[in-house]
């Protein structure tokens, strides 16, 4: 009886450069296999691929996180961008954030320098990552190393992963075991003092088991005075098949992150600060971030019949986060002094999800039924940090200061425990009544309940929502490889928001903020790997709590803001030799009812752009050399939804080398920001605006064994 579960031929690396050699063998065996011992449900594993692959390697035909199946994106009524790990080696990327840059409509909120923090249509989250599909919502830094790709799921996605994601998830896809060898790792050096070392190490055990270990270590500095990152991770994995239809795949994360918590420059005059782009403000010794990540996952899946499969997901978390920070707030008028602030805190997170799903599959129907379970514990302290009289304005041309700060909680300074419990029971239909016409419709109902204890006073309050999140798409197909759709999804934000610190007694029996996303699009496999693809878009946003005008003491409910917009997507390769990946969006988003005294009716969303835009190209000249430019362009856009300051538009050209030497090393030089233009990344406030970096280079070294 062959295995209902297929092996697949991929080749999953740390980092794949050049001409993308495909090496994955499941052993180096001077002998030829003896084919009379061969099983042929198998043979796919004993498959060595040498040479110049032409595979899709920048786009994915298929994804498992839009739907909780496996769909072809061409079915997929959502705009979805995936960047792969082969898009991540060529660009020599590190960090989750650095691959919004290609996502068209995701844009980067600087975070306080301490958090990824993507903007996806209008809405700014800290908490809408997902790791396989489950919850991964602390904030902190996320590294790429053991990486198989990312997805941006655009609009509400609360059907398939439950509260929140109310303008969008990130959900990073690992690599796992797969009963292959993998034998790769990299070595970069680099501007910045950049030191960076990968690792992926995978051994089939016989048919039917392997381990795999992914392993990351680094230690760089930046082009910003006194910043600097350390963190290292481990991630081992394991995988056994009991029998033919069922597989269980266990892995274990250990992971550590330690950098220097910058927050950028203030603005003068409705403009970034002009300085020196490596000035810190502040005390950087006194500014500093820490994550630890412990995360255990056990997947079992079985396969009853061709028709019927059951798959469970569990994972256990454990998430330390501290925080502290000198940072800048306002320039005096003349422009020639900043006043500093101070504070620290510490998260701590300990996150239980458990996710079962039963698909079955009978004539035009595809069901999916599904139970998540989740238990969060979270506990908050706060600090204000306090300086000696005047020592907290410096001046402007010297703002890098060791002036000492006291930490001890002020008034308002958090201290609390809180327990978030998650029931959400689900159910979807995909359906095709033929070759030409499919829908998608489905229902979740998330029971979510959140009690918080303030430590200080002892005050408890809770919240418990019914959350019901509609989704329905239609697509119609009048090619096998051209599709066209229109859908509509709901989600929802409880009052305890991103990271569950936000219920108070004011805003605990409030109904959730709701988000509501109607989208039409379009999707062409133009080829079998190049593909592209058009949404058009509306979000609006209600429930959002503002004071009554009427009585300052209450808070009221009121549909609070929109965004619309286009976006356009391209990824695969336009010939053999020629890969690309990119896009473009255009988005506008409004105040409409005024909410405080600054966010105003009318005013424009924060770090939304009207315009952006990307494109890489990879280029293979040869068995032996290719080159990579990308083209970066980003809009002006407001720093805050006051809309007093702006950051300008920019555009920034990147570009790569690739020299592969033989098939066991391959040497890249990346360069960024290739024309040294003077421009600013991203913001978190109005004076908290990070600097681009100037050119940087740095080399890889990328080997096999």
């Amino acid at each position: 009886m062959s295995s209902q579960f297929a092996r697949l031929p991929s080749c999953r690396t740390t980092l794949t450069l050049a001409i993308g050699l495909a090496l994955c063998t499941p052993a180096f065996a001077a002998d030829p296999p003896d084919d009379s011992k061969r099983d042929p449900a198998k043979d796919v594993d004993a498959v060595i691929v040498v040479g110049q692959r032409y595979l899709p390697d920048y786009n994915v035909r298929s994804t498992r996180g839009a739907t909780k199946t496996d769909t072809p994106l061409l079915n997929v009524p959502q705009a979805m961008t995936v960047i792969t790990d082969k898009l991540v080696a060529d660009q020599g990327l590190s960090t989750l954030s650095e691959t919004f840059r290609y996502m068209p409509g995701v844009g980067t909120s600087q975070g306080e320098g301490n958090r990824d923090q993507p903007v996806m249509r209008g809405i700014s989250s800290t908490g809408d990552f997902y790791v396989d599909g489950v919850r991964d919502d602390i904030a902190y830094f996320r590294d790429l190393y053991n990486l198989d790709r990312v997805e941006a799921l655009k609009g509400p996605s609360a059907m398939i992963f439950g509260r929140g994601g109310s303008g969008g998830v990130i959900n990073r896809v690992t690599r796992v075991a797969d009963g292959m060898n993998h034998r790769s790792g990299s070595l970069q050096l680099g501007s910045g003092l950049r030191r960076r070392g990968t690792l992926d190490f995978g051994q089939g055990l016989g048919d039917t088991a392997g381990f795999r270990v992914n392993a990351v270590y680094e230690n760089s500095d930046s082009f910003r005075d006194d910043v600097s990152v350390q963190r290292h991770g481990i991630n081992p994995t394991f995988n056994v098949d009991f029998g033919n239809d069922t597989r269980l795949v266990l892995g274990y994360e250990k992971f550590h992150d330690d950098r220097t918590a910058d927050r950028g420059v203030p603005s003068f005059n409705g403009r970034p600060l002009d300085t020196n782009p490596a000035t810190f403000f502040g005390n950087p010794a006194l500014s500093r971030t820490e994550a630890d990540v412990d995360a255990f996952d056990a997947t079992l899946e079985h396969a009853f019949s061709p028709q019927l499969r059951l798959r469970n997901h569990l994972r256990w978390a454990n998430y330390d986060k501290y925080y502290q920070n000198v940072f800048p707030g306002a320039v005096n008028a003349t422009g020639t002094t900043v006043t500093l602030s101070a504070y620290r805190s510490d998260t701590s997170r300990r996150n239980l999800f458990n996710q079962t799903d039963l698909v079955w599959t009978q004539g035009m129907h595809t069901v999916l039924a599904g139970l998540e379970l989740g238990r969060q514990v979270t506990d908050n302290y706060r600090q204000t940090g306090y300086f000696a009289p005047g020592t907290n304005v410096v001046p402007v041309g010297n703002p890098n200061v060791a002036v000492p700060v006291s930490f001890s909680q002020s008034a308002t300074d958090a201290d609390n425990h809180g327990i978030a419990r998650t029931t959400a029971l689900y159910v979807q239909d995909q359906i095709e009544f033929s070759p030409q016409w499919q829908a998608i419709v489905g229902l979740r109902h998330d029971a979510f309940r959140v009690t918080l204890r303030n430590n200080r006073n002892g005050q408890s309050f809770s919240s418990d929502d019914g959350l019901l999140s509609p989704r329905a798409g239609l697509i119609y197909k009048p090619l096998a490889s051209v599709s066209f759709y229109t859908s509509i999804s709901k989600a929802f934000q409880p009052r305890a928001g991103d990271q569950l610190a936000s219920l108070s007694a004011s805003n605990a029996a409030l109904k959730p903020e709701s988000f509501l996303n109607r989208e039409i699009g379009a999707k062409w496999d133009i080829r079998k790997d190049l593909q592209a693809s058009l949404a058009v878009y509306r979000l609006n946003r209600s429930n959002v709590a503002v004071t009554d005008p009427a009585d300052a003491t209450k808070l009221i409910l009121v549909d609070g803001q929109y965004t619309k917009g286009v976006e356009l997507g391209l990824a695969g390769r336009l010939n053999e030799h020629w890969q690309v990946m990119g896009g473009y969006a255009w988005q506008r988003g409004e105040i409409t009812t005024t909410q405080s005294a600054t966010a105003l009716k009318g005013n424009q969303l924060a770090q939304l752009p009207r315009n952006s835009a990307s494109l890489w190209n990879r280029y293979d000249f040869n068995d032996s050399f290719g080159a990579g430019l990308g083209l970066v362009y980003r809009g002006a856009l407001y720093a805050s939804v006051d809309n007093q300051v702006t950051l300008p538009a920019f555009t920034r050209v990147d570009a790569a080398l690739y020299w592969t030497l033989n098939p066991a090393l391959q040497l890249q030089l990346n360069v960024e920001n290739l024309g040294n233009i003077r421009y600013f990344a991203s913001a978190n406030s109005n004076n908290n605006i990070s600097p681009g970096a100037p050119r940087s280079a740095w080399v890889s070294v990328n080997f096999r064994y």
